[in-house]
């Protein structure tokens, strides 16, 4: 009987990090297929039958539906990273103080960074296989740890990627009911030159910034090392744990 098919999905390829990471785990040669998932297709996605695109709003359920009914056909899913997330935005800035928070923005912000890798996991954790090892990752930040907020400010990116990682945490332990060798992680990929932390960076000799390239590297590297008593944790691209 043939090996099962193997199958690395990920989510927000048209991002500069979710495009690197695809493209990371593609050169590998590990998987029969990688699958990117975003609402558009990037314009440098590959034509090639191991490289398919789903288009998806991973805030529209009917989407994700539709996508997993597509990934079941395809194989069991033994790579699901989540490279979703916003920070700033047309009419979207990280606030300084309380003063400058806004419903509205707020809602935004959980809506990305939580909701949807939430909806993800619902919907692609179920096409994980049970008799090997996967992997569910979703990107986070280091600045959603409570015990490391010791700057205050960006309320909204902070408690939305803090309910992001109380969300995979959670995720983790149903997970583990039925998947004994599945690992549910969140993970912080540093500070990454994509547009997501353009206004942010610090030029000169104190950038300590990483190319996504680099980062997903990394954080392929990472997630290639996890075992069973990692699940549910959080780890920096550097393989170093952070505190929730």
């Amino acid at each position: 009987m043939a090996d099962p098919a193997s199958i690395a999905v990920v989510v927000g390829v048209n991002g500069g990090l979710g495009g690197a990471l695809a493209r990371t785990l593609g050169a590998q040669s590990r998987y029969d297929q990688v699958v990117g998932l975003a609402r558009r297709r990037p314009d440098d996605w590959p034509d090639r039958a191991d490289r398919p695109f789903i288009a998806s709003d991973i805030l529209n359920e009917d989407d994700l539906a539709a996508a997993a009914l597509t990934l079941r056909e395809m194989g069991a899913l033994d790579r699901v990273v989540v490279a979703t997330g916003v920070l700033h935005g047309p009419g979207v800035t990280p606030e300084k103080t309380m003063r400058s928070l806004d419903a509205a923005t707020l809602v935004q912000l959980f809506a990305v960074n939580a909701v949807g890798p939430a909806l993800v996991a619902k919907h692609l954790l179920p096409l994980t296989p049970k008799d090997r090892p996967s992997v569910f990752a979703a990107l986070s930040a280091r600045v959603g740890s409570l015990s490391d907020n010791r700057l205050g400010g960006w309320y909204g990116y902070r408690a939305s990627k803090a309910a992001l990682n109380m969300l995979v945490a959670t995720l983790a332990i149903e997970h583990r009911r039925t998947r004994p060798l599945g690992v549910c992680v969140a993970l912080h990929p540093g500070t990454v030159q994509t547009d997501l932390s353009a206004p942010f960076r610090k030029a000169g000799p104190d950038d300590k910034t990483l190319s996504p390239a680099r980062s997903a590297q990394a954080l392929v590297a990472l997630m290639d090392g996890l075992g069973a008593d990692d699940n549910g944790g959080f780890f920096a691209w550097d393989g170093s744990r952070i505190a929730w």
